[in-house]
Formats: C-alpha cells, structure tokens, sequence
C-alpha cells in the first residue's frame, strides 16, 4: 500500500467536515447538536450518519490509531473540559500521521492527528483547536454542506473526499486532496464564528486565551517557510488570515483584563505525550519539507533548548536536506543533544555520517565506534564495522 493511501487511511474527515452551510439565524439554517441526538431513520441526515459511520468503521481497522490508553484519556479530558454536555456523544481517535489536523464528522467521529500534538506548545493551544473543531461540529456545518452539494455537481467531490477517508476510491497525492478540499472551505463568516467559539469555551475552561492566536500563528508562519510543498491540509479547509489572528490577539486582549488566573498546562501536555514524541519527531523528518521542518523544530527549541531529541532531529533535516552550510549545522545540532541528557541512541551514527561527507575520517571513525560501543547489538553492526575498516 503506498504511502498516500496510508495517509488517506488516516482520514481527512476535515476535508469532509467543511461548509457552505446558512449563516445561523438565516433560512436553512439547523438548530444547534443536543446532547445524544441521533437523526430520524427516514430523514436524509440519517443517509449521511450512515456514510460517516462506514467511513469510521474503516478508521478504526486502519491500522494507524494510536490505542494507548493513558493518551487518549488525556485527550479525552481535555474534550470533556472544554464540552461537558455534549462529549458523552464523542468518540475520539487519535491519529498517527505528522501533518496538523483536528476534525469532527457529523456523527460525533473526533480525529486528533499526531502532527497537532507535536506542533502544540501547551495543553491550552490544543484544547483551542479542539474547541474550534467542536464549534463546527455544534453548528451542524456538514450536515448544511450535505444538502447544499448533494444536488451540484460538487455531490461527487464530496463523495470522493469522504471515501478518499477510508483509504479507497481515490487516486493522486497529498497536493491534489489538499486542492479539493479548498472547494468546501469554511467560509470566513464560519470560520470567524468558530474562532469565536472556541475561544469563550477555551477561556471558560480556565485556559490562557492567548494561545488562541498563538498556535495558529505560529502554523501559518510554518506553511509560508516550506513554501510551495508546505501545502496544509488544515487550511485547505480552515482558510486562516493574519486578520483573524489579529482579532483572536485582540479578543485575549480584553478577556485578561477580567481575570488574573489562567493556565496554559504546559507540563501536564508534555508528560502525556512525552512516550510519543521521538516517533512523532522522526516522522516529521520523514515527511521531507525540510525547510518547514526546520522552521517547527527552531521554534520548539525556544521554550525547550534543553531537548537532547529536538537537537538531534534538527541535525537529521540538515543532515538529510545536505545543502551548503548543512554539514555543519548537523554536526552543530548534533554535539548540542550530545551534551545535554539522554540523546537518542543512534546519535554517533548521523555524527559518523556527517563527518564521513566532511572528509574528517578520525571523527567519522570515532563515531561509528562510539554508536556500536552505545548499541552493541545494532542491526546495522556489519555495516557500520565496514566503514570503521574502510576508515582505519
């Protein structure tokens, strides 16, 4: 199975969950989810609930959910935190792939995609974007995009996307998903009510409501450095403006005028994902947008300059991104994690790599017999011992 197919396993129930729904308050507009709702078997909500349900059947047997139990009752509290009357509808699944995502299907189905829990700074950052995703999911805005699309032509792009989520029916790469999943983009008026939202229901939880504008942000300035191939699926479907984050800086502005106490659960959200993180962080690397890799692991770096695993997957983009200059600036990353507690054990290996490229073959041998001397049982042994030959 190739790679995309796995991604699309993955899901992309925020391409599904997008909208051209009725402002509320208008014609057509539908009333806010109550606690246990479940559509009429008669009523065309129930035919897309049907659909929904396949698609997570699918999800749940694709081989890409995180299980582990203490991380998922992580995420589970911070949803009931943030929604304590409606998350007894939610089923939550975490999802292992690098790229930012968080959705809501119509029939309760929450996605937490791995990428976001990397990218988030704090437990407030994630509980906003998982607010948003549930202010959407409040307002019915599939359900309204359902009826809109199934009479259009646009009913088949709708359809594919929602199969492209159980891994069949479609064909290409992450960029062309991405491209149609902009035609259903939240408009600004629902992307705008969703900030607003999530934000009451992040600060009304007790959480610093500037990280609201802060991750998004931060996400933006991430996508501009990988430029072209730093497509997000997230804003393919969110279309995010530097005006709206400056309405989010602006409404954390006034709201902490009000109040002297706010907590961002910084610590509580690394220990959770802390088991996590060195698998999240090699596939990043792996996705291979070097430059916005880069740009994401700086970033971590500054509230966390003492991370032996950031420094070392920093050097793993330059080492791997080999432009000029990037030799050194592995071998810098490098013998920074080395310094600090605990580096990843393959550490001397890249180190070995990167002074082999430099000519410096007495630090390059070094290395290599420092990684076998660390991992005496490497499965790599024979070949590393034949560059220590080579070397000598």
């Amino acid at each position: 199975m190739s790679r995309f197919k796995i991604i699309l396993i993955l899901c992309l129930f925020c391409a599904v969950c997008v909208s051209c729904a009725t402002p509320r308050g208008k014609p057509g507009a539908l009333d806010d989810m109550k606690p246990s709702h479940r559509p009429d078997l008669s009523s065309d909500e129930a035919g897309l609930w049907m659909y929904m349900d396949r698609i997570e059947s699918r999800l749940k047997s694709s081989g890409r959910v995180v299980t582990d139990r203490a991380l998922n009752s992580y995420i589970r509290k911070i949803v009931c935190r943030l929604e304590p009357v409606l998350c007894q509808d939610i089923r939550i699944y975490i999802v292992d792939t690098p790229h930012f995502n968080a959705s809501m299907a119509p029939n309760g189905c929450m996605q937490v995609w791995t990428g976001l829990m990397l990218r988030a700074e704090n437990e407030a950052q994630l509980a906003y974007v998982l607010g948003h995703e549930m202010a959407h999911y409040l307002r019915r805005h599939t359900f309204q995009q359902w009826r809109t699309a199934r009479n259009t032509s646009s009913a088949l792009a709708f359809l594919s996307l929602s199969t492209a989520a159980a891994g069949v029916g479609f064909a290409g790469d992450l960029a062309q998903l991405i491209a149609i999943g902009a035609i259903f983009a939240y408009s600004r008026d629902q992307e705008r009510e969703a900030d607003e939202i999530g934000f009451e229901t992040m600060a009304k939880a007790g959480y610093d409501p500037v990280q609201a504008s802060k991750i998004w942000g931060d996400l933006l300035a991430e996508e501009e450095a990988g430029g072209k191939s730093g497509g997000s699926i997230f804003f393919a479907t969110h279309p995010t403006t530097k005006e709206r984050i400056a309405t989010l800086r602006d409404l954390a502005e006034k709201k902490t005028k009000n109040r002297d106490s706010w907590t961002e659960d910084r610590e509580e959200f690394l220990n959770a994902i802390k088991p996590f993180r060195k698998k999240w962080l090699r596939e990043e690397v792996q996705k291979g947008n070097y430059n916005a890799s880069i740009f994401l692991l700086t970033r971590l770096l500054k509230s966390e300059n003492d991370s032996a695993e950031v420094h070392f997957f920093l050097g793993e983009v330059y080492r791997l991104r080999a432009e000029k200059g990037d030799c050194e600036n592995a071998c810098s990353e490098y013998r920074k994690a080395l310094e600090l507690e605990s580096p990843p054990s393959e550490i001397n290996r890249s180190l070995g790599i990167v002074y082999l490229r430099m000519g410096n073959t007495k630090e390059s041998r070094e290395s290599f017999e420092e990684y076998l001397k660390v991992n005496p049982n490497a499965s790599d042994r024979q070949i590393i011992e034949s560059y220590i030959n080579r070397l000598r």
